[in-house]
């Protein structure tokens, strides 16, 4: 992360070398799990678009599937992430030349395996991605005022978010990252 910050010519604050000790604990922890939360605006999705980018430096046979609250805002992260891996010069082996996968919404590295699903992938919490499967899973502001503000849609929230289970490969990693929106919040440990 610092590389980028100097890539970017930007200085790292502390928060986000904690965040980023943080993610590297939950990548090396037997669970997997983690769930971030940190004040508005403080660069949560940010410095988790950068841990992707590390996570693909390191194995780019890595699939990561974002999602969100709707598919523009998982968009978001993958088009930073991809941004990330054509503007940093530590990633430029696993940037194809030929850009045959690289959308807004996805996108696969040079890899050396052959795999159904793209090195990432952006998908809106009600969207179908039966099928598809992750290593690692980003849930990325899934909760929003619109989809919990009355007890039945958090229900229905919970339930939505069960159904990532499914994709997930055994041993694979899900990072929650957000901020409450309701007391009765989906993020509650």
């Amino acid at each position: 992360m610092i590389n980028w910050n100097k890539v970017q010519e930007v200085k790292t604050p502390e928060h986000h070398l904690r965040i980023a000790r943080w993610l590297e604990n939950i990548y090396s922890s037997e669970t997997r799990r983690g769930l971030l939360m940190a004040f508005r605006s403080s660069g949560k999705s940010t410095i988790v678009g950068v841990f992707c980018a590390w996570l693909l430096y390191k194995n780019p046979n890595t699939r990561i599937l974002v999602v969100a609250a709707d598919t523009v805002l998982a968009r978001k992260m993958v088009r930073n992430v991809k941004r990330i891996i054509e503007t940093n010069p530590l990633l430029c082996d696993i940037c194809p030349k030929k850009k045959t996968e690289w959308a807004s919404g996805s996108f696969t590295v040079v890899r050396d395996k052959e795999l159904r699903d793209p090195s990432m992938l952006a998908v809106g919490l009600m969207s179908n991605a039966t099928g598809s499967r992750a290593d690692v899973i980003i849930c990325d502001d899934v909760e929003v005022p619109k989809n919990c503000d009355t007890y039945q849609k958090r229900i229905d929230l919970r339930e939505k978010l069960l159904e990532f289970n499914f994709i997930l490969v055994p041993d694979g990693m899900q990072i929650f990252i957000g901020t409450p929106h309701t007391l009765d919040t989906i993020y509650k440990v």
